[in-house]
């Protein structure tokens, strides 16, 4: 029998609603995506060429990356709605800081600030955590995650249509508000979740060295890395394609961009449904191969010069799809793999799939010129999904050999 931990609205002295740890995960994943229709002409303002004006996504990633290492730990000895209140102040005032930069220099030291708020992502499920028993968890982690799913498909819509009508800078100015109606939503409503403090920062980075060990858990965290990977290569080269390319203006670009989000979510709510019946394994290798057929696809038509707007945002809804499948299982896989070290597990795989995804996102954006057209990208997508097919292989035939001995 459980019970329900005791949620009142508003009531710090409570857990946290679930709508307060949507919102969390939410604006960190808004501030992910939001102004990347706006990324031309930003780099039109600053005076500089797009792969550098790009290094705002890739840059970004990484510090997400390596913060993911960290916040466990901390929030674990410090608690989560102090962690949490200063990550969103942090990113309150660097989000500010974006709209007065003077220049590229300024304005990326304080995008790189903003990535404090990705403590939402490992928060809002660590307090899940505490707030539940293990089987209820996975329920309440779905709406947090849903949450993060449909918001990267609507911000980018919302952020082209603010370009068209206010400029670049209205983008982060909804995220300095954002930023500071959350500080004041976890003040009034999120009660501190976790009971008990870590007395050491070190307990957990001790057990990296066995998880580096292992060989399935490098096979799964590769699969997801470069499945993942394909998507952050599209963010990192998708508006530079649309506008020099198919002369897209920032709101149509907003429009289209969301493509990859509606297949993820179709793609999670087909894992849900299935992964239990045909194992995750089989789950990785459908989504690699989802992604891979749809890219495949575009390669072909973009070599016979048919790669229009519409088919190649079309086909990213293959990608999006193919994710879905993929990086549940991939997840569960890696927490598998030493169950007793799971919450290493997690810190080092989510901060390995992101730091994969960051370095593919500034190739995608090293790789496109004014005259390369979309086939730099496309390829590059292609080859980062194949790759994930390779890694559930090597998973796979390493099972086997552990089988057997």
């Amino acid at each position: 029998m459980t019970t329900k931990p005791i949620v009142r609205y508003l009531d710090r002295t409570t857990a946290p609603h679930i709508t307060t740890l949507v919102l969390i995960a939410g604006i960190a994943a808004m501030s992910l995506n939001v102004f990347l229709p706006s990324l031309p002409s930003m780099a039109a303002y600053f005076g500089v060429d797009y792969a550098v004006m790009q290094l705002s996504l890739s840059l970004y990633l990484g510090a997400t990356a390596l913060l993911q290492l960290f916040v466990g730990p901390i929030s674990d000895r410090f608690g989560r709605r102090p962690v949490m209140l200063a990550a969103a102040a942090i990113f309150t005032f660097a989000s500010l800081g974006t709209l007065i930069a003077p220049n590229y220099g300024v304005f990326l030291a304080c995008r790189l600030i903003q990535a404090v708020i990705a403590a939402g992502f490992v928060l809002s499920r660590a307090a899940v955590r505490d707030m539940v028993p293990q089987d209820q968890a996975a329920s309440m982690i779905g709406y947090v995650s849903m949450g993060m799913a449909l918001v990267p498909m609507i911000a980018p819509m919302v952020g082209g249509a603010l370009d068209e009508a206010f400029g670049w800078r209205a983008s982060f100015f909804m995220l300095a508000v954002s930023g500071a109606a959350l500080f004041w939503l976890i003040w009034a409503d999120m009660g501190e979740t976790a009971k008990t403090r870590a007395t050491s920062f070190t307990a957990q980075f001790r057990q990296y060295p066995q998880l580096f060990a292992s060989q399935r858990f490098w096979g799964y965290c590769l699969s997801a890395g470069f499945a993942s990977g394909a998507f952050f290569a599209y963010l990192g080269g998708a508006p530079y394609v649309a506008t020099t390319f198919y002369a897209m203006n920032a709101a149509t670009l907003g429009f289209y961009f969301g493509a990859p989000a509606l297949g993820y979510m179709a793609g999670n709510f087909i894992s849900g449904r299935y992964s239990v019946r045909y194992g995750i394994n089989r789950m990785i290798m459908a989504g690699a191969l989802t992604s891979s057929l749809g890219m495949g696809l575009l390669t072909l038509l973009a070599m016979v010069d048919l790669a229009g707007p519409t088919a190649f945002f079309g086909l990213m809804i293959f990608v999006g799809i193919g994710n879905g499948l993929l990086t549940p299982s991939a997840n569960a896989g890696m927490l598998s793999v030493r169950p007793e070290l799971a919450g290493s597990a997690a810190g080092l795989g989510g901060s390995f799939m992101i730091a994969v995804g960051a370095c593919l996102s500034a190739l995608a954006g090293l790789l496109l010129g004014p005259t390369t057209g979309p086939m730099p990208l496309i390829l590059l997508m292609l080859l980062s999904s194949l790759a994930a097919i390779a890694c559930v292989f090597w998973v796979k035939r390493r099972e086997r050999q552990v089988g057997a001995a």
